[in-house]
């Protein structure tokens, strides 16, 4: 029973990791050849034809999507490789990351009041949760 839940485990986390890098990509897509909305105001409207205003938006969505990108594949490498062989530290570090992105995603409804975009740090913290807690055995000592 222990190994298909840390199966499930890693697979689980697997699916967030791959789901947060494809979501991350769309958005580096929206980024350098979409239109999207900054606070419910498409970046066109918002830039009003001044090149550097719209080039600056492109250039943060750009940026967070970079970063989100790089977090999955990260994630990813730990997932398939330590954490899948069993390995502790590894448990804690993606309980570690999980817990960081929810928090500075949460602080934005905190300090600035803007709850939309905040639910998804949200959903991959429960899931990335449950995912640990399926394989939460490894802590307690060798296998």
């Amino acid at each position: 029973m222990g190994s298909k839940l840390r199966t499930a485990s890693w697979v689980m986390l697997a699916v967030v990791g791959v789901l947060v890098l494809l979501v991350s990509l769309s958005s580096a897509g929206l980024a350098y050849r979409g239109d999207f909305p900054v606070g419910g105001v498409s970046i066109g409207e918002i830039a009003s034809g001044r090149d550097a205003v719209l080039i600056g938006l492109r250039g943060a969505r750009g940026t967070a999507a970079a970063w989100g990108a790089a977090w999955a594949v990260l994630f990813l490498a730990v997932v398939v490789g330590p954490y899948r062989r069993g390995d502790v530290a590894s448990w804690w570090g993606i309980l570690a990351s999980l817990v960081a992105l929810s928090a500075v995603a949460g602080a934005r409804v905190l300090f600035i009041g803007l709850q939309p975009g905040a639910g998804t740090p949200l959903v991959l913290l429960v899931l990335g949760i449950v995912a640990l807690l399926l394989d939460v055995k490894r802590l307690s000592g060798p296998r």
